[in-house]
């Protein structure tokens, strides 16, 4: 209203708007925080996986031995997780399946290949869409150090 005093409606509820959005990035903030420190935690298993067992073996082993790892660590994580497709307005079980999902956010695609290819990456992409995960990461342990086999995948 025209010729409102300072102290009514619409001045408290842009002060309260305001209080609430930065309220609200406070979270976010802290939410991405925890999440990286997930991420980076997960990221110290692997590599402790990778300087014990070196490249070379195949997927299933060190896919064991990573849930091995994240249990000794007391994450929370489900191994070869059926992720099922929607079209229109069908579920259907294609038979996808995510390697590992730790605390419900982060998806592990596990490989032991020469390369990462763009299909690679497009797979954790599509992953992370079916799952709704919040962040993904690829890790392929068939590298000398396992740091140049990492990409991480944020939708």
């Amino acid at each position: 209203m025209v010729g409102e005093p300072l102290g009514s409606g619409r001045m408290e509820r842009a002060v309260s708007t305001r209080r609430s959005q930065r309220a609200r990035d406070r979270r976010a903030e802290s939410d991405a925080g925890a999440e990286a420190a997930l991420t980076g935690q997960i990221i110290q298993l692997a590599i402790k996986v990778h300087r014990q067992l070196g490249p070379g073996l195949l997927e299933s082993v060190y896919e064991a031995c990573l849930c091995w790892e994240l249990e000794q660590a007391k994450l929370v994580h489900e191994r070869q997780v059926p992720l099922a497709v929607r079209y229109e307005d069908v579920r259907l079980a294609c038979g996808y399946r995510a390697d590992i999902i730790v605390a419900q956010h982060v998806i592990l695609e596990i490989k032991s290949i020469e390369h990462i290819l763009p299909l690679h990456e497009a797979q954790v992409l599509i992953y992370l869409r079916l799952s709704g995960c919040k962040f993904g990461l690829l890790l392929n342990f068939n590298t000398v150090l396992l740091k140049d086999g990492i990409r991480r995948f944020i939708p």
